[in-house]
């Protein structure tokens, strides 16, 4: 294996297909550069470092096109301790929650175990499919998931009742490459290395008006919440343009590079159609290949953002993916608690779509010669 050679020719000009981490933009490393010996290493308290969380703020409201009242609210560990702080200053009550692979089945975990909060519903789905969620009495939270990281599926954002319970869509690998509407949601949460290209450890949710007075609620009823779940902490420095916690900045700097190269494009509009031509080449190929499947049978739940291939059991893609990685086409390789003999294929925004047509004729190339 290791002695077959891909072609120059035929390789993507960027052989990152990872899911997460994802491929950083060189342009966004030169803003790095740039930028960064200026406010690196100083207070995240002030101006410099305030104009960079400005920036990440403002951004987001332009490209989600967040009407008035919505805010932007970060904080330091990800979409696992957003998990958490929801369940403390969000949930008031009881939560249903929709589980179809590893990551969103971690939040109806988290509310299980919460001794405060009533017993969450689950509705759950096969790897590979998609759940939905249905109004219920006594629920006060609907907890979706944009695009499940694992298996490859998508699933629109739709509000589930037109009361006063909320909905929080877990959007840490759809966000920013997928459509949706901020009308749909309450809460639209993700971290920073999927879409968005910078590095993990922070989280960014998009608030309503009605989620952030669930969290007044919640705060005034005496609940205990440690200091760094505090959800009124958090969106009091975030109005400020600054964290609690101080931040990673490095990461900050690439995230709103980021969102500015979005933004400049057209938006949610563009990254989303420049998706979608990826999943083209992905799913088309797939589909009239003699040994690749679709992992995911309903086109229509298909994401545009992770793409999930099946191999029949003549070709071993454990086996295709080493060779890519040797060639320097990197991260394609499956989630590893699936256990299925496939490749996932990152098509984030920055993911070029010529690049994903390129790896398809790159693994045909390797699965002929094995």
């Amino acid at each position: 294996m290791a002695d077959i050679v891909i072609p120059a020719d035929i390789k993507p000009a960027d052989g990152r297909f990872g899911s997460g981490p994802s491929k950083v933009r060189p342009e966004q490393l030169a803003a790095l550069a740039a930028s960064g010996a200026s406010v690196m290493g100083t207070s995240h308290r002030q101006q410099p470092v305030k104009r960079v969380v400005r920036r990440v703020r403002e951004g987001l409201g332009s490209l989600f096109g967040l009407p008035e009242g919505y805010e932007v609210v970060l904080g330091n560990g990800g979409t696992t301790a957003f998990w958490d702080i929801a369940s403390f200053g969000l949930i008031r009550e009881r939560s249903q929650h929709l589980s179809f692979g590893e990551f969103s089945s971690k939040f109806a975990t988290v509310a299980a175990k919460a001794p405060w909060l009533g017993d969450p519903t689950v509705i759950k789905s096969d790897p590979g499919t998609h759940p939905q969620a249905r109004p219920e009495e006594g629920v006060d939270v609907y907890a979706l998931t944009h695009n499940e990281t694992s298996t490859g599926v998508a699933m629109p954002i739709q509000r589930v009742t037109d009361d006063e319970s909320l909905v929080l869509v877990d959007a840490t690998s759809g966000a920013g490459g997928l459509p949706v509407q901020a009308s749909e949601f309450d809460v639209y949460y993700f971290a920073p290395q999927k879409s968005f290209a910078a590095d993990g450890g922070l989280w960014i949710a998009l608030f309503s008006p009605k989620a952030l007075a669930r969290v007044a609620e919640i705060a005034g009823s005496g609940r205990f919440v440690p200091e760094f779940f505090s959800l009124p902490t958090a969106i009091d420095n975030s109005a400020k343009d600054q964290t609690y916690n101080t931040p990673a900045l490095a990461t900050l700097i690439l995230l709103a590079d980021q969102i500015e190269w979005m933004n400049s494009h057209g938006g949610l509009a563009w990254t989303t159609a420049r998706t979608a031509e990826s999943a083209r080449h992905l799913y088309t190929w797939a589909d009239k290949s003699s040994f690749a499947t679709p992992f995911v049978t309903d086109p229509a739940q298909r994401s545009n953002v992770v793409g999930t291939v099946d191999f029949t059991d003549d070709v071993d893609a454990a086996a295709v993916a080493k060779v890519l990685r040797a060639n320097g086409i990197v991260d394609t390789e499956p989630y590893r608690k699936l256990g299925r003999n496939q490749l996932r294929v990152a098509m984030f925004p920055a993911v070029d779509p010529a690049d994903v047509e390129a790896l398809t004729a790159c693994v045909d190339y390797v699965a002929e010669r094995l």
